[in-house]
């Protein structure tokens, strides 16, 4: 048997403790409760806005992206585009070539991200999900067709059903040309739009996909591609490796992540910030457990002097307040993990706070709850336990030890 626990288990379960002292055990275990509760449901929420912000990049980024360290374009020989496609791990290449462009549609007019993709780029089955009208067409019958954003459907005001009224894109040339016709000063291309995708406002309101060889032709490109895009069987780490190999140092391997690497830096930055803050509150909400135990170590002053007569040591007087801490800390942190990881499934399964708005990618606030964050928190309460608990225990031990002569 557990001494010092069973001691402690007896005091704050006896009924003739003083109310004050109880009110204050209460106070703090629902002070922890509810800061152990939001800390969890904080986290949680940056766990959920990580999780969307990877399904929303990987819809449009590739697993591996492959560019030039220097320059904007590289070019792209048969013999390199076949030693990548033999790299262990590698299903699909996708050509791209990536520019800013001029587009007009009747009055309307933008400027837009042009995006020329080969065309297994429909092979990797990013934007299934994300078309929200018509369909996922480059080339059909050996006619040209474009995806656009919805932010660029909006912007142009085009309809899909429009055969009469192509989309004009234009690119202006690289030269020097003093010629007094305008024409001369830029290239011009139309093509038709296929289908409307939506992923997320800037990604809408920017890009426009093309097939390889419009954008090959528009901007002049030849056998020159600004990057490729590569999709694995899943082993993307080691393929990432394997490939940054046969490029040599000339050229960047980046995985999803690593493409976004500033935004996803900020977001752990952020949820670190927020863990701090609330572990602070629960440092705060802790402050009425050392009251109490300060306020039962007087209380039970004659009880400790009992058991110093007995021959307990100072170790196991001290111990006896430890657990009575522990005990406080733990019945009110509990009740706060359980508390937050109800609501976290209520805001998954119910949703019970919205994002408050028409336009938003999801309905309600992301969650998503994980074990790491549990045992985060528990070990920081672990930490505040001791802390809070080692003064009174201490006084309990060397204050009330009678003197022997």
């Amino acid at each position: 048997m557990n001494f010092p626990l069973f001691v402690a288990r007896r005091y704050f379960l006896s009924r003739r403790k003083k109310n004050f002292i109880n009110i204050i055990s209460i106070l703090s275990m629902v002070a922890l409760a509810l800061a152990t509760a939001a800390l969890i449901i904080v986290l949680s929420v940056f766990n959920g806005l990580e999780g969307l912000l990877r399904t929303l990049n990987s819809r449009f980024d590739p697993e591996l992206k492959i560019s030039a360290i220097k320059g904007k374009s590289f070019v792209v020989s048969d013999s390199l585009r076949q030693r990548i496609t033999q790299v262990p791990g590698v299903k699909i290449v996708t050509e791209v070539i990536e520019d800013y462009a001029y587009v007009r549609y009747r009055g309307a007019d933008m400027v837009a991200t042009l995006k020329g993709v080969s065309q297994n780029f429909i092979d990797q089955h990013r934007l299934d999900e994300a078309m929200q009208q018509g369909d996922l067409w480059l080339i059909r019958d050996s006619v040209e067709y474009a995806v656009i954003g919805q932010g660029v459907q909006y912007a142009l005001s085009l309809p899909l059903a429009d055969d009469f009224n192509p989309l004009q894109v234009f690119y202006i040339k690289n030269n020097n040309s003093r010629s007094a016709n305008p024409a001369d000063l830029y290239f011009q291309q139309n093509l038709r739009v296929s289908g409307v995708f939506s992923i997320e406002k800037n990604i809408d309101e920017n890009y426009i996909l093309v097939p390889l060889a419009f954008a090959e032709r528009l901007l002049n490109y030849a056998n020159k591609r600004t990057a490729l895009e590569v999709m694995t069987d899943g082993q993307t780490a080691q393929v990432k490796q394997r490939l940054q190999k046969l490029l040599g140092p000339g050229f960047s391997v980046l995985t999803n992540e690593e493409q976004h690497k500033d935004l996803y830096r900020l977001l752990k930055l952020e949820k670190l910030f927020a863990f701090v803050s609330f572990a602070l509150l629960l440092l705060i909400s802790a402050i009425n457990i050392f009251f109490s135990l300060m306020m039962l170590v007087i209380d039970k002053k004659r009880d400790v002097a009992i058991l110093f007569a007995m021959g307990a040591r100072e170790a196991t007087i001290r111990s006896v307040f430890v657990h009575q801490g522990a005990l406080i800390a733990f019945i009110g942190a509990g009740a706060g993990l359980v508390l937050g990881a109800g609501i976290c499934l209520l805001q998954q399964h119910i949703g019970l706070v919205s994002m408050g708005m028409e336009n938003a990618i999801v309905a309600n606030y992301p969650v998503a709850m994980k074990a790491s964050d549990f045992v985060l928190t528990v070990s920081v309460l672990i930490g505040i336990t001791v802390l809070i608990s080692f003064y009174p225990a201490s006084v309990a031990a060397r204050g009330y030890r009678p003197d022997i002569h």
